[in-house]
């Protein structure tokens, strides 16, 4: 997949509570961000991608809000991929805050932004074939380039999709 503007990945860099002294940060498995607004070394990802094999889904998914908090809200997208001997569950969570006209965002409303699940995805591993097989349920995986970018797309530019070939692969990557 290529990304169709200028993306910094950031990996799995460290970052550091914003607006609280002495606070620890976080450390995702993979990240990236958008240049150059996000292109500082301290900056934050719009995107983190969370994965655990030995971690319960429940762990992951409170790293999944510590980064959304931690951030102060600059992480738009977490990825949670949950793995095991013949299931990866992937999860896409967001956090947006609504936009009114005329209206502002003040820090508690962002305190009290819930992140939302908005996508799951089931990738199988069939070992009873030969070659092993990979099953993907419910379709692309879809990433708001407005999420990802902080800004709307322009011409020829739009929503990142992976197709289930690409999520097949991706799993077969994983359990190589």
């Amino acid at each position: 997949m290529t990304i169709p503007a200028p993306w910094r990945d950031i990996g799995n860099a460290t970052r550091l509570a914003q607006g609280y002294a002495g606070r620890r940060g976080k450390e995702g498995d993979s990240s990236g961000g958008p240049k150059p607004e996000r292109a500082g070394k301290s900056a934050w990802p719009t995107l983190v991608i969370e994965a655990g094999f030995s971690q319960t889904l429940a762990q992951l998914r409170i790293g999944m809000r510590q980064w959304f908090s931690t951030s102060n809200h600059e992480v738009k997208i977490v990825l949670l991929a949950k793995l095991d001997g013949t299931t990866s569950l992937l999860e896409k969570w967001e956090e947006e805050i609504p936009v009114r006209p005329g209206a502002t965002t003040t820090r508690h409303s962002l305190q009290h932004q819930e992140p939302v699940l908005r996508q799951t995805i089931t990738i199988t591993r069939d070992t009873t074939t030969d070659p092993i097989s990979y099953h993907v349920t419910s379709g692309a995986l879809v990433l708001s380039f407005r999420l990802l970018f902080l800004r709307d797309p322009g011409p020829r530019e739009g929503d990142l999709a992976f197709s289930i070939q690409e999520l097949e692969e991706y799993a077969e990557d994983v359990w190589a």
